[in-house]
């Protein structure tokens, strides 16, 4: 421990012995807190390092008017020093816990009832709880009845840490061998109690469970709801001896729940179901005859809504068992049975008990949606079921999800479908939302091939309808994207269907509502990046191409540039890159109308109010730099124009006031780097950050096309990428205010420098950059001044005087005198590592309480502390 520490200390704890009022922040002893818990976790000892804690808890204890949040405090510190099984025998020997946890103590000085107290109390006891000895202490004290009455504390902050204190002591000290089933070394040792002790805790565990978990009102349902959640988490982690005995114990209960039908406890009761049927004491192919009868009766249950989510909670945890599975399967399908007409049962579906009350709860609107819903959300996963589930063919649950959307839109009705149920749906843009999803992932079920030209129909519908809200058209083209790429030919696509698409996306285009604007401008993105083969056709083209025949991609996405929404712009700079990266990756020279968006792409990033836009543009440039081929030379004119605009881009994007356009400026900067140098011996490709770098518009070759040939030297590398304003994009990244940039830039200079200058030659050393009078150049010949003696004899810098204009500085020195090894330890560090310290929170305390003992001593000043 830091020796300042110690000094501070003792005062640190009259201070708060004292009274605890003159705190610097109310979160200050949570930090004392944590400083102390990570003394222990390092190995250190409180009790020696810090022999005034004992005075500081023993005062605080006799002081019946101590602050509530420094009593609890105390509580909690005890705790944490009993922790150990030597800190704990040293208390004992002080009679240090029965004073801190006698629980009469507290109740007598009318403490009790603060909950703040009661919270300390059960989090320190879970701190000392680590070892066998700190049980025995607990049963002996007779701590179990307490712990037990608080799980229904009207704090609720008090119930769940009494909850979760009473799973640490029946998991933490289950016997070795049953942590070994649970995939736990067999030989850990010292953690296992006297029998006696374990059992105890066990039986008087287990009996308050059964008791507490059928309510004498089903009216209070908060106590049952909470051992619930408690039995949930015990049965998954218990091992097979505490498994038994716990569901031994409660399984009648159980069953008394599960009969009672009380719909706020359907979820819970399957949570703690298949909790049981997951552990290890239950092989969940061949359950545990407890449980199944329990899973049963709850996938027989009488109210509709609790079948229905006891159906998809079982679903949802992917169980192999068939039986169950193939009931859960026909619960879920009800409903879209019953609504739309189609027959997903069978045609021999009077045997099921449960269609007649089923179909009069879907009559009543307010539980009808809910129900629809969950059924939507379920029935991906149920296309997806094992053989001899299904009770119909996984095409005609598509088909049940297209006729429920055209019944929610009105266009029609079912037929053989119950009519009083349609009409709840029709209109519903919860049930539209929740159908349009669950068509979206059914586009990778089995024969989902044969229903796409049924698909596209709905999808225009919807996507026509005035009266769809921006949501469900957002959904819709999602659906139509996914839809497009089943079929790899579009042969379904007829030439209306096109004429259609066109006309609904230019309609969509110009839609006053601006998120409708920018699903449509994201739309022909995404569709621009899905390679299909169009039916006359033999070449693989883009299936905005194929669908729309590109006649009205481009301009849209041209007109989306000037759109008055920022979201809308950047969407339209996204889209246009994914239009362009096939062209890009074959090496297609640029048209007129290409060349005219690249000007205006510029004009974005120099002008544009927004940052979405600004960054969206560096990262067009990015995608076009990347996905260039990897063999073959582009047009003479393409490559000059990238190489026009990376310069620009690397000017004007390292200038910007976004620190996420400058961090993409320097994503860009690196790309260049690593073409530069891909050849060069001892150059590692990016930094930690890049990887394999990830952007949203294209498709990043895995080849890195070099415009430079390997003969050249390392200067040549070096000289370009000055002249492309590399190196005065990282430069002015080094200094720049905003962490992510600076540490970035820092990165990427360390590995330039690691590649050029431990070998550098005359000509390598001789390459220079100019830095700007101004600004980031000023800050970089400061930094560079303060070794200026160390490199003047070599020349390093020419014409940096501090009233100059400018300055030229060799590139090679300036790597080697920025100090970045230091620069990168200070910008990794968190912002707060100065004050954020022990030491500084300490002072602060000191310094509150000084100000609090003499608030006349400096008037009018205000005393400040660290904020962190």
């Amino acid at each position: 421990m830091d020796r300042e520490c110690v000094s501070l200390l003792p005062g640190v704890c009259e201070v708060l012995a004292d009274s605890g009022s003159s705190l610097p922040d109310d979160t200050s002893l949570e930090k004392l807190l944590d400083w102390f818990s990570g003394l222990t976790e390092a190995g250190g000892s409180l009790l020696e390092d810090c022999p005034c804690l004992l005075e500081f808890i023993s005062t605080v204890v006799h002081n019946t008017a101590s602050d509530p949040g420094v009593l609890s405090f105390t509580l909690r510190l005890t705790g944490l020093m009993a922790s150990t099984e030597d800190g704990f025998k040293k208390l004992q020997e002080r009679s240090v816990l029965n004073q801190v946890f006698h629980l009469q103590h507290w109740q007598e000085a009318e403490l009790w009832e603060d909950p703040c107290l009661r919270i300390g109390w059960i989090q320190g006891l879970r701190s000392m709880l680590q070892h066998p000895k700190a049980l025995g202490f607990f049963v002996q004290s007779d701590f179990i009845d307490p712990l037990l009455q608080l799980q229904t504390d009207t704090s609720l902050f008090v119930a769940s840490a009494a909850n979760q204190l009473l799973a640490h002591i029946l998991l933490f000290f289950q016997p070795v061998s049953s942590l070994g089933c649970n995939g736990v070394d067999e030989k850990e040792e010292g953690r296992t109690p006297t029998s006696a002790e374990y059992t105890a805790a066990v039986t008087a565990i287990s009996e308050y469970l059964k008791v507490s978990l059928v309510p004498k009102k089903y009216t209070k349902l908060r106590q049952s709801l909470q051992i619930l959640k408690l039995l949930a988490l015990l049965l998954a982690q218990a091992g097979p001896p505490l498994w038994d005995k716990l569901l031994q114990t409660v399984a009648d209960s159980l069953e008394e729940l599960v009969t009672a039908g009380c719909s706020q406890l359907t979820l819970p009761l399957m949570d703690v179901i298949l909790a049981a049927c997951s552990s290890s004491g239950a092989d969940e192919r061949v359950p545990d005859q407890r449980v199944g009868r329990l899973l049963s009766s709850m996938l027989n249950a009488n109210k509709p809504a609790d079948l229905i989510h006891a159906a998809a909670a079982f679903l949802r945890r992917g169980h192999h068992d068939i039986v169950h599975t193939t009931r859960a399967v026909r619960i879920l399908l009800l409903p879209l049975h019953i609504v739309t007409g189609q027959t997903l049962l069978g045609t021999n579906t009077t045997a099921d008990e449960h269609q007649s009350s089923v179909v009069e709860q879907l009559k009543c609107k307010t539980s009808c949606i809910p129900i629809i819903c969950v059924c939507l959300t379920n029935t991906p996963r149920i296309t997806l079921s094992p053989p001899g589930v299904l009770p119909c063919p996984p095409d005609l649950i598509v088909t049940a999800v297209l006729s429920l959307l055209r019944i929610c839109s009105g266009v029609s009705s079912s037929s053989t479908g119950c009519s009083e149920v349609c009409r709840n749906v029709i209109g519903s843009g919860k049930v539209q939302k929740c159908a349009l999803e669950a068509l979206t992932a059914l586009n990778s079920s089995p024969g989902a091939k044969q229903k796409i030209s049924e698909v596209f129909t709905v999808l225009m519908q919807y996507l026509d309808n005035p009266e769809s809200d921006p949501t469900v058209l957002h959904k819709s083209f999602q659906a139509l994207v996914k839809w497009t790429s089943v079929s790899t030919d579009l042969s379904f696509a007829t030439d209306q269907l096109r004429r259609d698409l066109g006309e609904v996306v230019k309609k969509r285009a110009c839609d006053m509502r601006w998120e409708v604007r920018d699903s449509t401008v994201e739309f022909l993105g995404h569709l621009a990046g899905v390679r299909v083969s169009a039916a006359t056709a033999e070449e693989a083209c883009d299936a905005s191409a194929a669908l729309l025949g590109g006649c009205c991609t481009t301009p849209l996405l041209k007109e989306a540039l000037q759109d008055t929404e920022s979201y809308v712009r950047a969407s339209a700079i996204a889209a246009l890159a994914k239009t362009r990266t096939h062209g890009w990756q074959q090496g297609a020279a640029l048209s007129q109308e290409e060349t005219e968006i690249v000007s205006r792409l510029l004009e974005i990033l120099s002008q544009d109010t927004e940052g979405f836009p600004r960054r969206a543009v560096v990262q067009y440039f990015i995608s076009w730099f990347s996905s260039r081929p990897s063999s073959a030379s582009p047009p003479a004119s393409s490559a000059s124009l990238l190489k026009q605009c990376v310069r620009s881009v690397l000017s004007q994007g390292s200038a910007d006031l976004d620190w996420e356009v400058k961090v993409h400026t320097l994503e860009l900067a690196e790309l260049l780097l690593d073409e530069a140098f891909s050849g060069h011996r001892g150059y590692r490709k990016g930094s930690d950050a890049h990887g394999a770098l990830q952007h949203p518009y294209g498709v990043v070759s895995e080849q890195t096309y070099a415009l430079h040939t390997h003969s050249k030297g390392a200067e040549s590398y070096l000289a370009d990428a000055v002249k492309l304003g590399v190196i005065s994009a990282l430069f002015s990244g080094l200094v720049d205010c905003d962490r992510p940039v600076g540490l970035r830039a820092c990165r990427l200079l360390m590995t330039l420098r690691d590649a050029v200058c431990p070998d550098a030659t005359a000509a390598v050393a001789a390459v220079s950059c100019e830095l700007p009078g101004w600004g980031w150049g000023q800050e970089i010949r400061k930094t560079l001044g303060m070794k200026r003696s160390d490199i003047a004899a070599e020349g390093g810098i020419r014409g940096a005087d501090e009233g100059g204009d400018g300055a030229s500085v060799r590139v090679c020195e300036a790597l080697r005198s920025l100090g970045l090894d230091e620069r990168l330890d200070v910008l990794t560090q968190s912002s707060d590592h100065i004050h954020n310290s022990p030491l500084s929170l300490l002072q602060d305390i000191l310094t509150a309480s000084a100000a609090h003992t003499h608030p006349d001593t400096q008037p009018g000043q205000e005393v400040i502390v660290d904020c962190y």
